[in-house]
């Protein structure tokens, strides 16, 4: 097939261009170069080591200048990196303390130990990374530990596989099928023996800091007397006095009236016209 008129100049610049094969380098020269890259970078080497140099102009084969070199190579150690500061300053920096807050972050979460084993919240998270989940359990537990809560966890929950199948196309390319998987990894912390305040400001907090595709589900317990019957009177009679001047803003007002009678409204030439008794066909003035 011929080729297109604004294809024929780049075509023929192609054709002419002549491409030069990549220059050989020897070995020598290899290593010439990475010589002079050692000698430039700062030494390392003691009286011990060996000088290795090859001249070009030296009538000395290559394979025999490297073994002789690697036999005279054989048994020296490098020297150990030497210290970047004093001894005695080096050893005041070792003996520096990180702060405990530093260092707890690399131990597990400190726990509280429960008086009375009574659950007080269960936290459930649920993530579909498993190393998001595992990483907010911890900052839960440390969380928990530092508002006196004692807690209990993380206790793996079973997984939720859930799995769709779903047609690529319709009509004709119903066939072909798409399958989708998802998995919800769970994990629960368990308080017992918390205040319901403190658990309250415990959940707030995680809610505060939550973590991307971390989901959370509480369900918080509280305990009471066996009086608790009257404790919802007494609250009930602090509630009533609170909400009864709101209470007298509601209903029909007293003064509207006027201290008239109700059958004396009714029988109101005002009344009765609104009403429609004066209408034609409306009811007789006297009934």
């Amino acid at each position: 097939m011929a080729t297109p008129p604004y294809l024929r100049s780049p075509c023929g610049l192609v054709k002419r261009l002549k491409i030069s094969p990549p220059k050989s380098i020897l070995p020598h020269q290899v290593y010439q170069r990475r010589q002079n890259s050692y000698q430039s970078r700062q030494s390392w080497h003691t009286d011990k080591s060996v000088q290795l140099g090859f001249e070009k102009e030296n009538s000395v084969d290559w394979d025999d200048f490297m073994s002789g070199a690697a036999d005279e190579a054989r048994g020296i150690t490098l020297p150990l990196r030497e210290p970047q500061f004093p001894p005695q300053l080096q050893e005041e920096i070792d003996d520096v303390r990180l702060p405990r807050a530093v260092q707890a972050t690399y131990l597990r979460p400190l726990k509280r130990t429960p008086q009375y084993g009574h659950p007080s919240c269960d936290l459930q998270l649920r993530s579909f990374s498993t190393r998001s989940v595992e990483f907010f359990a911890d900052f839960a537990l440390r969380a928990a530990y530092y508002l006196s809560l004692p807690a209990k966890g993380p206790v793996p929950l079973p997984r939720i596989t859930e799995r769709w199948t779903v047609p690529r196309s319709n009509f004709v390319h119903k066939k072909s099928q798409e399958n989708f998987e998802r998995i919800t990894l769970r994990r629960l912390i368990q308080i017992q023996d918390g205040h319901p305040e403190t658990v309250q400001i415990w959940l707030g907090f995680l809610q505060k800091y939550a973590y991307y595709g971390i989901g959370m589900k509480a369900n918080i317990w509280e305990y009471s007397g066996l009086d608790v019957g009257k404790e919802m009177d007494e609250k009930a009679e602090s509630i009533k006095e609170k909400v009864k001047p709101r209470w007298e803003m509601f209903g029909r007002r007293k003064d509207l009236a006027g201290g008239r009678d109700v059958e004396d409204m009714i029988n109101a030439d005002v009344f009765k016209g609104a009403s429609g008794r004066y209408a034609p066909l409306g009811m007789p003035k006297g009934m």
